[in-house]
């Protein structure tokens, strides 16, 4: 058993027995229930709009290289620059590079999934270089000293009570403020930490490739004031977020929108083409967009596997997934959680660590069923866990279990034997891991076989 699995089976068994940790997710995720119906009735033919999103993204990771070229071309023609980072230790030492060379001492960030895959914030500290996270939920989980719990809203598992608890402990304020009053001390901060920072760094919601431009979409404004303040803007994006033309945003951004928040649309939408040009009152002196790998390529060249880069970060999975209701955000130890956490994150960080996070799930079908762009989330699991397999990485003591247990189950003899308590406590003693958490196994007397002879004498 690796450390990452020990780790996450010692969280997932505290937070699965916390149950104020699960009454406050799933109060947070019923408002989501409650909204995303509403949502979805903008779109006169659901189905058919999550198909052609399918098949929009399917065209564009399968010319993905093309894709990417075409940006370039278009966002450096305006000025822009275009960084191919491999890993997140490149993106890290080109950001760096880029603060250091404008001896930046305040960044600012919005919200970003994948600034947080490379611990972004952890390197800028390092470097002496202070970085705020401006989106509130954000930036209540660095007061904390967290990560986010989840990838649309990074507080979820907090309730309005420990948020004004934190922020008393941290900020000095009265230890009761309203959710109102929270959201007003956290703006007055984040207002003068804008106008300081020398450069700020948003994520993209998309790649638009025959425009050269991302979009960011937003319901706060903090990416609108990370990137227009500060002179430099740095734009840290996985190569899979691209799509081919500024026409599909029309079908993804509400889409996005219904299933990450239940809205119809987002309250900012942003297109951004570059640096400011001539003529132009607003916007940063210079942009640079960071195309990060990360492994991203490993999925690319699994013809399986590949369908996960469809994925728009809507968060739709883990409000479905029982499993992550149960264990939060948190138990998984990954960047990425729920459903398709556990399907990217062994591809991202390698199979042999995170292989457990793919039988993380019950297979219920649920987040197939709510993923934006259908993505069949629960099949890919499964491949997981055959790619694990086949690459002999599950215990020896799991591969000996599995053996006895296809060989009784291949000869009836075998599974009439030892009916009651002698079957009972040799599976029960066996199969430790099923019952640590539950009642032992308790098998019948006789077999529908045995009692199906019995009945008919033969």
């Amino acid at each position: 058993m690796t450390t990452t699995e020990q780790t996450f089976l010692a969280k997932s068994t505290i937070k699965a027995a916390d149950l104020d940790h699960r009454r406050k997710i799933n109060f947070n995720i019923k408002q989501y229930n409650n909204k995303v119906p509403e949502g979805k009735q903008q779109f006169p033919d659901l189905h058919l709009a999550r198909e052609r999103a399918k098949n929009i993204k399917w065209r564009a990771i399968e010319t993905l290289d093309q894709q990417l070229e075409e940006f370039e071309l278009k966002f450096t023609k305006r000025g822009g620059k275009v960084i191919w980072a491999e890993d997140a230790a490149q993106a890290i030492d080109e950001i760096i590079r880029i603060c250091k060379d404008r001896n930046c001492k305040t960044l600012v960030k919005s919200k970003s999934m994948v600034t947080e895959e490379i611990h972004l914030n952890a390197a800028m500290e390092k470097n002496g270089i202070e970085s705020i996270e401006t989106d509130l939920g954000e930036y209540i989980q660095q007061l904390d000293g967290e990560a986010p719990y989840h990838i649309v809203t990074p507080a979820m598992h907090k309730s309005k009570e420990d948020v004004a608890k934190l922020f008393a402990e941290k900020l000095g304020t009265a230890p009761h403020l309203t959710p109102q009053q929270l959201t007003l001390v956290a703006r007055d901060i984040l207002r003068e930490k804008y106008v300081d920072a020398e450069v700020g760094v948003t994520g993209a919601n998309f790649i638009i490739s025959d425009m050269g431009a991302v979009a960011v979409t937003e319901n706060e404004g903090n990416a609108r004031l990370s990137c227009a303040f500060p002179k430099t803007h740095i734009v840290v994006v996985g190569i899979e977020k691209v799509i081919p033309s500024l026409t599909d945003l029309a079908l993804f951004w509400p889409l996005l929108s219904t299933y990450g928040t239940g809205q119809q649309m987002t309250v900012y939408n942003s297109i951004i083409t570059g640096p400011r040009q001539a003529g132009e009152t607003d916007g940063p002196e210079e942009m640079f967009v960071i195309l990060l790998d990360n492994n991203r390529t490993n999925i690319l060249k699994d013809p399986i596997q590949r369908e996960s880069l469809y994925c728009i970060r809507c968060g739709a999975c883990l409000n479905a997934c029982p499993v992550y209701k149960n264990i939060g955000g948190h138990a998984y130890g990954s960047t990425y959680s729920g459903p398709i956490g556990s399907v990217i994150t062994p591809h991202l960080s390698g199979l042999d660590e995170n292989k457990h996070l793919s039988y993380a799930s019950s297979l219920c079908g649920a987040c197939t069923d709510t993923c934006a762009v259908k993505i069949n989330l629960h099949q890919l699991l499964l491949e997981n866990r055959y790619q694990s397999v086949q690459q002999q990485l599950p215990s020896f003591s799991e591969k000996i279990a599995w053996k006895l247990w296809k060989i009784a189950s291949l000869k009836r003899s075998m599974m009439n034997m030892g009916n009651g308590s002698i079957k009972n406590k040799v599976v029960s003693s066996l199969f430790k891991g099923w019952t640590k958490h539950r009642s032992d196994l308790e098998f019948s007397k006789k077999t529908f076989n045995e009692m199906w002879k019995e009945q008919y004498k033969h």
